[in-house]
């Protein structure tokens, strides 16, 4: 949603904070917030004023005419305002329909006025602009302001003048208050643009001699400009509409919504209802709460909400657990219902979404039981049937009733079985798998003939071939009536490989001649070439940095399909219309400002470029185009018969419902010749008649199918050209969003435009106007495959259609990634790992979720254990390997490892290449002896040799004992780091058989010559065996392997590399210089027969 209701003092702070105008503006930050908890003595001495004032008090609730309603307190003192407060405050109220606790007021300063000192202001937000309404009489008494009001409109990107103000809307206006209101209109309109309100109203606004007073006030922001006002704004809080409580669980989900590029939305509608929702696609949810409430559910529905926008398996089973928490907190004598419901998608893995809602079905199984829930399920779209299978199968595993619908199912059919309206069929037909549309049945390599590119109706007529055309020559600024044809040429902006790949795989089904894509624009990198597959071949497409490029080197491209981020569109439409070769621009991206996207339609009018969306899937043109994942994958393309043209032309709002038409569509005519999704927003690039008078022009279309939807007023526009026979065509069309009327309270669904701010924008009143004006409307969502049909079945029958004989289309080759997500193939993997796992919503190490790894504080010992050991080790495991990294970390400059690494730093190398040339030094010599001391002495203790026996046999080998002596500590002069994990190993493990043979050792070689103590590396070594031996988390073969394969080493290297990184950045932060080494350390010793 974009346009959001805020608070009275919500408003009035911005209005306070940032106004810049002449006009006196009094009372500012002069209010009191007063709610159940509040302590009126601290009240009074934070705001002193109220001591000495009169008072006005309200609820500040998104209430409407609250003084009409007896609930404003006016002229009252602070304890007439507690007395008034007394009968109000959390008691319950009637207002309209809702009934709703009043809880949150606001006290002002009370501003005694006459009553043509009151004005009405009001600027609110259109299509074309902004409009300013203005009448010289404000209050409780205003009236019908629409019809009484003056009217300023100001176009977009045009300026407000005082000028302008006072000749358009002060006539009435005494003349020594005309420019006090002119300045403050000035600056008004001004703050709402820079602020991004998309309506502020002020009545009443009090002007006298001592200045400007803001009585009441109410205002909607244009939630989506978050990112741009945020500076400005700060946290802004967006109460729910009067009657309708703001629950934990909305805010749980708005906010997973704002950290994910999904689409998640939950209101709670009536939390003891019978009736849950949980639809995919904004369109969607619409239609399966009208056939809710159509078939009598609307007091039984408990909430409205969509995901959508491929959210991850994790994030649909938070949303899942969220609504399945809430369903089963009372019971219902009748049980409940929960619907799973949805269209079919355009590039969402239902097998991935369905994945997450099986896990919270799994997790709250007992409860669902016990609350005696009965779920329906239906879905189309990638990998459905996957995901219809899981579900069905945690049916049958856990007891609880889930009947599983595909495509073959209409889309709304699973409300009336679960309502009881209609029988619950024992075994619904099973739709082709995925694999069936994909993979060459015949087993037949060649590729069928071309499919034929005309209508169905049209064989000789030729409408298809040639580039578009505008369809006035004459006119500069005329738009194309056809706007993508077999030759159709585009640029991608943006790295969506996915999307390219399938619009890629559409145009060879087509039997296209060339790719449509001929180039993609991304910022992000250099330019240069992407790998994609035509058919069976690869081929590469450029892509660009820079947009001039591409429109340079492309100039046969005519469409630019734009996957920019929300808060780049508005700069890359902006740019792309600079080039008059593009007439069509596609804008995916949800969530652009409207004050943006105003801007795009304006300057799109004046050049004469088409827009399609923003917040739209884009639309296609069978045989011809498709715009990035209109239609889904391949396997909906071709049993939707998109890769040929039909006769029924279709326009719609929705991306997921247009999706859902292909295939009413296909399933009841000779299929879609042309579709569009025109987006969900409030002002959308293009609007229904756009596209609905192209198709009237277009001979190919026989009939026109449009899907409507709640908020706006476009659909009258199609009743008017019915009327006056501009369209001809049978028209088919059905507004949805008629359950709106029915509740209570407002309702903001999942598309931004889908709000009726009137009577004449809801649902009912545009089906009926459209019925009146000769459109077919059918009586409900359920009811418009008949409809469709019924007009087809018409138009054959009186000779307007001819169905022609079917072609098979080209096959093409499934994607190996595909594939393998089917469980059509296998493949050996080129890498194991039992380590760690990062595809999942977590990180995993060794089993072990990333935040259990905190959870359960480990630190880094616990990490080691679980990536070096794949065991959760004891916890003095875990802090002896911290202590062997701690004494292990540095041993001085002088060494060979930090003497490299110095060198290095000051050559000037960087800390990778210089930490390296460190490590490189590590071996038997240096650092290396852990893993040869642990073999030697357990091989030797393995034996059952004595340590007497152990010295001596070394030493008629001729070898060194790896881990004994050191070049400065002696038994007199012991080594400080081998005491403290001495006595560390001696207190906590539970044995130290190799320890206490390594001491004996110890005992004899030091009797020789005192320096010849157990080293560090060597007390390590031996200590760690007997580690991996006792701890019970290793067999011996486990322990020994570790020693074999060199992990005692790795706790050296990693504790020195400690040590290394900190030399590297001590010479960097001394600014040391090339280090030379000094003539006189070196002993120049040439050949003896050289120095001769």
């Amino acid at each position: 949603m974009s346009a959001k209701a805020i608070s009275e003092q919500t408003g009035k702070d911005f209005l306070y904070k940032y106004i810049c105008t002449s006009a006196a503006v009094q009372n500012r930050f002069r209010y009191a917030n007063v709610t159940a908890e509040t302590d009126f003595d601290r009240l009074a001495q934070e705001h002193p004023w109220l001591l000495t004032e009169r008072l006005v008090v309200k609820p500040d609730q998104l209430i409407k005419r609250r003084g009409k309603l007896g609930l404003v307190g006016v002229n009252l003192d602070l304890s007439g305002v507690r007395e008034w407060l007394k009968t109000r405050l959390m008691k319950e109220t009637m207002v309209g329909k809702a009934k709703g606790i009043l809880k949150n007021f606001l006290i002002e300063p009370f501003v005694a006025h006459k009553q043509e000192e009151e004005f009405y202001v009001c600027v609110y937000a259109t299509r074309e602009g902004d409009y300013v309404l203005f009448h010289h009489e404000g209050g409780v008494d205003v009236g019908d302001v629409d019809a009484k009001a003056k009217k300023l409109l100001v176009g977009v990107d045009e300026k407000i003048t005082e000028e302008s103000v006072k000749k358009g809307l002060l006539t009435h206006v005494p003349n020594d208050k005309k420019a006090v209101l002119a300045s403050f209109i000035v600056g008004l309109f001004n703050l709402y643009e820079d602020l991004f309100f998309t309506y502020l109203e002020i009545n009443p606004l009090v002007v006298t001699k001592d200045g400007v007073y803001v009585l009441d006030m109410a205002a909607k922001i244009d939630a989506t400009a978050d990112y741009i006002c945020k500076a400005k704004w700060g946290d802004v809080e967006f109460p729910p509409p009067f009657g309708r409580e703001a629950y934990p669980e909305e805010a749980y989900i708005a906010d997973l919504d704002a950290k994910s590029g999904a689409s998640l939305k939950l209101t709670l509608l009536n939390p003891r209802g019978r009736i849950w929702t949980m639809v995919a696609g904004g369109g969607a949810s619409v239609v399966y709460s009208d056939t809710i409430c159509d078939l009598g559910g609307v007091d039984e529905l408990a909430n409205y909400g969509e995901y959508s926008g491929a959210p991850s398996e994790q994030q649909t089973y938070d949303y899942a657990k969220t609504i399945l928490s809430l369903m089963t907190r009372e019971k219902h004598p009748d049980g409940k219902v929960l619907i799973i419901g949805g269209s079919i998608a355009n590039f969402t893995n239902v097998a991935a979404t369905f994945k997450g809602i099986v896990r919270a079905i799994r997790d709250y199984q007992g409860p669902l039981k016990e609350h005696e829930v009965t779920i329906f399920v239906r879905r189309g779209g990638p990998n459905y049937q996957e995901g219809l299978r899981v579900m069905g199968e945690v049916g049958k595993t856990t007891g609880i009733p889930i009947h599983v619908f595909g495509t073959e199912t209409h889309m709304t059919a699973i409300v009336g079985m679960a309502l009881g309206h209609r029988p619950i069929p024992n075994q619904p037909p099973v739709a082709a798998h995925t694999a069936n549309f994909l993979l060459n049945s015949s087993g037949s390599t060649s590729t069928p003939a071309s499919s034929r590119t005309a209508s169905f109706s049209e064989n000789r007529a030729k409408v298809e071939g040639s580039p578009a055309k505008k369809a006035k020559t004459g006119t500069p600024h005329a738009k194309a009536t056809t706007l993508f044809s077999k030759q159709t040429k585009s640029i991608v902006w943006g790295m969506q490989t996915r999307a390219v790949q399938g619009m890629m795989d559409f145009d060879y089904v087509c039997s296209r001649d060339e790719p449509s894509v001929a180039a993609m624009v991304y910022p992000f990198t250099g330019d240069h070439k992407q790998k994609f597959y035509w058919g069976h071949k690869e081929i590469l497409v450029p892509v660009y940095k820079n947009m001039g490029d591409a429109m340079k080197k492309h100039p046969e491209v005519d469409v630019l399909i734009s996957f920019a981020s929300l808060r780049s569109a508005f700069d890359s439409t902006m740019e792309t219309m600079q080039y008059p070769q593009i007439h069509t621009i596609a804008i995916i991206a949800e969530g652009i400002p409207e004050a943006h996207t105003r801007k795009i339609i304006k300057a799109a009018d004046e050049k004469g470029v088409t827009i399609i969306g923003p917040a739209t899937v884009g639309g296609i043109k069978p045989g011809c185009f498709k715009i990035g994942n209109t239609g889904g994958m391949l396997d909906n393309i071709l049993a939707s018969k998109l890769y040929r043209p039909g006769s029924v032309a279709y326009v719609s709002r929705s991306g997921g419902m247009s999706n859902e038409l292909n295939n009413i569509i296909s399933r009841t005519t000779d299929g879609v010749f042309e579709g569009v999704a025109i987006g969900g927003d409030r002002y959308p690039g293009s609007v229904f008649t756009d596209h609905v008078l192209r198709y009237q022009d277009t001979p190919g279309v026989k009939m026109i199918v449009v899907l409507g939807e709640i908020g706006g007023t476009e659909e009258y526009k199609i009743c008017q050209a019915i009327k006056q026979g501009r369209i001809t065509k049978p028209v088919v069309c059905w507004c949805i969003g008629t359950c709106a009327t029915m509740f209570s309270s407002e309702v903001q669904f999942g598309h931004a435009g889908a709000c009726a701010n009137q009577a004449s924008e809801t649902a009912v009143a545009k089906n009926k106007a459209l019925q009146e004006a000769g459109a077919f409307v059918p009586k409900s969502f359920d009811e418009l495959g008949e409809i469709i049909k019924s007009v087809y079945t018409d138009l054959v029958a009186k000779g307007v259609i001819e169905p022609a004989e079917e072609v098979p289309p080209p096959t093409v080759p499934m994607d190996y990634s595909w594939a393998r997500e089917l469980g059509l193939i296998r493949k050996p993997a080129s890498f194991m790992t039992s380590i760690c796992d990062e595809r999942g919503q977590e990180l995993i190490y060794a089993g072990m979720p990333i935040t259990e790894v905190f959870k359960t504080e480990m630190g880094l010992g616990g990490t080691l254990g679980l990536l070096w050991f794949q065991r959760r080790l004891p916890r003095y495991a875990c802090q002896f390997i911290e202590m062997c990294l701690m004494v292990t970390a540095d041993h001085g400059p002088a060494v060979s490892g930090a003497h490299n690494t110095i060198v290095c730093a000051r050559a000037g190398k960087d800390l990778i290449s210089s930490l390296t040339s460190g490590l490189l030094t590590i071996g038997d010599r240096f650092g290396g002896a852990l893993d040869a001391a642990a073999k030697q002495f357990s091989k030797a203790f393995d034996s059952g040799m004595l340590p007497m026996e152990f010295v001596n046999k070394m030493k008629k080998e001729g070898k060194l004992i790896m881990g004994i002596g050191h070049r400065v500590k002696s038994i007199n002069n012991p080594d400080m780091r081998v005491q403290i994990l001495k006595d560390f190993v001696k207190q906590h493990f539970p044995a130290t058989q190799l320890l206490d043979y390594a001491l004996d050792v110890e005992k004899i070689t030091t009797s020789k010559k005192p320096n010849l103590i157990l080293n560090v590396d060597g007390f390590i070594g031996v200590a760690f065996v007997d580690l991996l031996r006792t701890c019970d988390g290793f067999t011996r073969d486990e322990a020994d392997e570790f020693v074999e394969i060199g992990a005692l080493n790795g706790i050296f290297v990693l504790g020195r590399s400690m040590g290394f990184i900190g030399h590297y950045l001590d010479q960097k932060r001394l600014k040391q210089g090339l280090y030379r080494h000094p003539w006189d350390d070196i002993s120049y010793v040439l050949p003896e027969h050289m120095s001769m």
